[in-house]
């Protein structure tokens, strides 16, 4: 028995979770080694703060996306075994309902019932659940796909924090880390818009600011204890 593919919606939910995953990957750590850089100058332990905040935000980000993922299908779930009730004990009624709800749109009332007897023929479950409760039954995320997703791209995302705040010079390597986070972020940024549909530059700019701040934020505060 072959196994059903991913439809393109899909694959899209878990490649945004991947790149939300990275660019927290990025983000949290940044945070890390330049709050502990402003702290400290010893290697080691600027390497080991790093090292500690990649293993358990991946083990948080997989995890917290599995959960919610589970959660919203859960929820999911239940609004399909209540449609197939409604179907069931009042099939001209959920046949009505998509019926207005095309007719709001400013749809013709022929076009309307014919679309409707249509879609109904069709798939009259998918069809309701549509209308009802605005998604695809089809296209439904699989948890551990996001999990396994988010699992990887956060440590992914890690490692250009970490080498940056590691590899440059100690004079060099708080602005060198720095301006990678942030052309990473942009990156991220403008990806996880383009994916969600959104104003990419807004999403850019947010993204960021946000980015700088927490380096900002974080840098200062270990220098102050320092």
């Amino acid at each position: 028995m072959s196994k059903k593919k991913k439809s393109l919606a899909q694959k899209i939910n878990v490649l945004r979770a991947s790149v939300m995953g990275a660019n927290d990957g990025i983000l949290s750590v940044a945070g890390i080694v330049l709050g502990v850089a402003g702290a400290t100058s010893d290697n080691f332990a600027i390497f080991i703060s790093g090292f500690a905040g990649m293993l358990a935000g991946t083990v948080s980000m997989a995890m917290g996306e599995y959960v919610s993922v589970n959660t919203q299908k859960d929820s999911q779930r239940m609004a399909i075994q209540k449609e197939k009730k409604l179907l069931k004990n009042n099939y001209q009624q959920e046949f009505d309902f998509v019926k207005q709800n095309y007719l709001k749109t400013g749809m013709k009332k022929e076009l309307a019932e014919k679309a409707t007897t249509e879609m109904m023929g069709k798939d009259a479950l998918a069809t309701t659940v549509r209308e009802r409760f605005s998604f695809d039954i089809n296209k439904i995320t699989s948890p551990y796909a996001a999990a396994i997703a988010s699992m990887i791209s956060f440590p992914t995302g890690s490692l250009l924090p970490l080498a940056s705040i590691l590899l440059f010079p100690e004079q060099y390597r708080v602005i060198s880390t720095f301006i990678s986070v942030v052309i990473a972020l942009s990156i991220t940024g403008y990806v996880a818009a383009k994916l969600g549909n959104a104003n990419k530059i807004k999403s850019l700019f947010r993204n960021v600011v946000a980015g700088i701040i927490t380096m900002i934020i974080t840098y200062l505060i270990g220098t102050i204890i320092s």
